[in-house]
């Protein structure tokens, strides 16, 4: 063997073992970020177990899912900047250990208060823990081709999760009990944390002194906390009354209070330099449209079949696995290439196109479960789902494209943040105004599964104009195609 052989080969192996724990880190952030979107989807087909054995109220039961949601969507920010003060690792370990624990708790529960708390510290762990996952993943693929395929396999994960949890979920409630929805997450759990200390790359961070700015932190978790939680209170008071208007308010004078601190502040948690990447602000405000509009899609296309067509839980899942299934075929085998080829905007754009007509398919679909073909009406809406695989990719590649290393933690915490606002905000007024049409036509007269029809048929023209105005932002502020920088 010559000298150069004899060299070579250390550097070989070192990079083959270089590359073997990358993938297995990859392998460890898409294992927690499917674990928060099934967490969030697996609990919407238990609901009615849940309630007959723990003996919710009707009111009551919405915190199942409300307490999470609050808790998640408020912490984001925080968490993620706080990833980048004290060290990626450790948050993402400490949020999937709590996460972890949190799970055990909601399993156990007897009583609906102590479901409700376990949900609220599971939104609480997952946000620690998804908040600095992209911001992992962007430092550990620097490279724009390797990072293009790690994005697009980390986006499979939450783009085709929430349609494989709607069929675990069925499954799961049907064959064993609802407790064993939360109960699965402990082994998951455990693996995640076992194999991500060796495998995820330590960092010490920025220190605390760098961002310390405990009145921007609880301005900002107060904001979204009180925001959240008065969007997901609309459906029951209403969007014109003195509860949703007072705290909506009193929320949006907290936040234009932490972006007013952010910009005076000497170490703001927040560096307000951020937004100053058309890369940046313009995906995050379409992703906030488009998962708005999507929300039509992934809960009242499930509330179509049970309630008009009268499919049980596990076949509403079933019904939906062509999505997740396209969706993942698109993300994990040519949304990469694509990216690199054309870039990440025209990706976009196209993926958006073809979102655009599954809502517009869907605001033809019959009223009657007599009238319904499958394979006609609904299985060419779940196939143009490939779209989601092709947006989400390339919109996340453009969401972390133009923020700088240290701040890639706050990129990825408000990448995740804009995302809950928008499923909180199509949550709110998508199924308002469902249910109002709905609520009309039944006054008028007309029968009950037209009368729901009605209104999912104006929740997904809502949704298609939702996606119109994304493809519009889309393709002006981000105008020129971005190419992904190495740190």
């Amino acid at each position: 063997m010559t000298a150069t052989a004899a060299q070579a080969a250390p550097a070989a192996a070192a990079a083959t073992a270089g590359s073997r724990s990358r993938r297995l880190a990859l392998g460890v952030l898409a294992t927690g970020m499917l674990m928060t979107v099934l967490d969030g989807s697996i609990v919407t087909v238990a609901m009615p177990a849940i309630q007959s054995d723990l003996g919710f109220t009707p009111a009551g039961l919405s915190w199942v899912v409300n307490a999470y949601l609050i808790a998640f969507g408020s912490l984001l920010l925080l968490a993620g900047r706080l990833g980048d003060l004290i060290g990626r690792k450790r948050m993402f370990l400490a949020g999937t250990g709590l996460f972890t624990a949190a799970s055990l708790l909601a399993g156990a529960a007897t009583s609906p208060g102590v479901l409700i708390a376990a949900r609220f510290l599971q939104g609480i762990g997952s946000a620690m823990a998804s908040a600095v996952s992209l911001g992992i993943l962007v430092t550990l693929f620097a490279e724009p081709r390797e990072r293009a395929k790690a994005i697009a396999v980390f986006s499979f994960t939450g783009a085709a999760g929430a349609s494989i949890g709607q069929v675990l979920g069925g499954v799961i409630t049907d064959a064993l009990a609802w407790n064993w929805i939360f109960l699965i997450n402990l082994p998951i759990g455990i693996a995640a944390v076992l194999v991500a200390l060796p495998t995820l790359p330590g960092d010490r961070g920025l220190g605390l002194k760098a961002g310390a700015d405990t009145l921007g932190a609880l301005l900002v978790t107060s904001g979204l906390m009180l925001g959240i939680y008065t969007v997901v209170g609309i459906d029951q008071h209403g969007a014109a009354s003195a509860h949703t208007l007072g705290l909506g308010a009193l929320s949006l004078a907290l936040l234009a209070g932490f972006l007013v601190r952010q910009a005076t502040a000497q170490t703001p948690l927040m560096p307000l330099r951020i937004f100053r990447s058309r890369s940046v602000t313009g995906a995050n405000l379409v992703q906030m449209l488009m998962i708005a509009a999507l929300f039509s899609f992934q809960i009242l296309v499930a509330l179509y079949m049970q309630n008009v067509l009268g499919y049980g839980a596990a076949r509403t899942g079933l019904a939906m696995l062509p999505a997740a299934a396209v969706i993942g075929l698109v993300s994990l085998t040519v949304s990469a290439r694509l990216n690199n080829r054309f870039g990440e905007r025209r990706v976009l754009l196209a993926g958006i196109v073809l979102l655009i007509g599954v809502l517009g398919l869907l605001t033809r679909i019959p009223d009657s479960a007599e009238q319904v073909d499958y394979v006609t009406d609904l299985l060419p809406v779940m196939l143009l789902a490939a779209g989601f695989g092709l947006a989400l990719p390339a919109l996340t590649s453009l969401g972390m494209s133009g923020a700088k290393e240290e701040d890639a933690g706050l990129a990825s915490g408000l990448f995740n943040t804009t995302q809950q606002i928008g499923m909180a905000l199509g949550v709110a007024v998508l199924s308002t105004l469902a249910a109002s049409r709905t609520e009309s036509l039944t006054a008028a007269g007309r029968p009950a599964p037209e009368a729901l029809t009605g209104g999912y048929h104006l929740a997904f023209a809502v949704g298609a104009a939702l996606l119109v105005t994304a493809l519009a932002v889309a393709a002006t502020v981000l105008r020129r195609p971005s190419r992904t920088p190495a740190p």
